[in-house]
């Protein structure tokens, strides 16, 4: 359980850290296109709904404790792998 505990622990702060980085990028909002004004907003808000399907899996986790953790675990590894994979979308 201290595993499990532990591994949760590091995927709320990353989720947290992703959270106040997304803030920050949307309040910049130093686009000076119109389009890219759009472009931008459509990411932002793609990357707020893979935020909130990781919190999702992260409280189901939570909610299923070690006895399920092996049968939730590829899921919430690979929503994971896509939210990283949309925050450097966004900074590239």
């Amino acid at each position: 359980m201290v595993t499990l505990d532990k591994s949760l622990s590091k995927l709320e702060a990353r989720l947290d850290l992703w959270k106040a980085k997304l803030k920050k990028a949307t309040a910049s909002g130093s686009v000076s296109s119109q389009q890219a004004k759009i472009d931008s907003q459509k990411q932002f808000d793609q990357l707020n709904s893979q935020l909130r399907k990781a919190q999702s899996k992260l409280d189901e986790a939570k909610a299923a404790g070690s006895g399920k953790w092996e049968t939730l675990k590829d899921g919430v590894e690979k929503t994971w792998e896509e939210l990283e994979d949309a925050f450097k979308k966004l900074v590239d």
